[in-house]
């Protein structure tokens, strides 16, 4: 494959539009834009934490897969009418939920984010998941999306929240339990 990107600047977007995967424009403040960009910095964000993981290569490449995945779903959001996440994709999240779900205690309060920077940077990746997943509900009210990327987005941070819930009690980290009135 040659180079797709020669030159980095080309002053089409000074006026606020931008362009999308099938040479149409929209303007920067569309919600499809708004969901680009929300997916962009949810593999940002997933990109920090995957480098603050040490000595957990299975892991890190299983996020690494997800990374590519939401690469696929800005393709997606990019490219009106079509469809890279499929069902198997939310599925295969499912199956990585119950596994790490398997060893943890049942919950019996909600948690505050943070306890250490590695459980943190995960609640951070699951928070900017749920904006990502508001954003696509917007924008699939407007224009119909691929319902395979709502469910496997909705997934993806139930599965950053027990990832957290995970780290935590791998790293011998205590969760900070919420406490009513404090």
């Amino acid at each position: 494959m040659g180079y797709r990107l020669s030159k980095i600047y080309t002053r089409t977007g000074d006026e606020g539009t931008t362009g999308l995967g099938d040479g149409s424009r929209r303007r920067k403040s569309s919600a499809r834009v708004h969901a680009m960009g929300e997916v962009d910095e949810l593999n940002s964000v997933l990109g920090m934490l995957i480098a603050m993981l040490e000595g957990e290569p299975e892991l890190a490449d299983f996020l690494l897969t997800q990374q590519h995945r939401l690469f696929d779903l800005g393709g997606e959001i990019s490219i009106p009418g079509s469809e890279l996440i499929k069902p198997e994709h939310a599925m295969a999240l499912e199956e990585q939920i119950d596994l790490l779900n398997q060893d943890l205690a049942p919950l019996e309060n909600f948690i505050l984010p943070g306890g250490n920077a590695l459980v943190a940077q995960v609640h951070l990746v699951r928070s900017v998941c749920r904006r990502v997943e508001r954003w696509l509900v917007d924008l699939d009210e407007s224009e119909t999306l691929n319902a395979g990327s709502v469910s496997y987005i909705n997934r993806l941070s139930d599965y950053f929240f027990v990832l957290a819930r995970h780290l935590a009690k791998r790293t011998g980290c205590k969760e900070i339990l919420w406490q009513s009135g404090r």
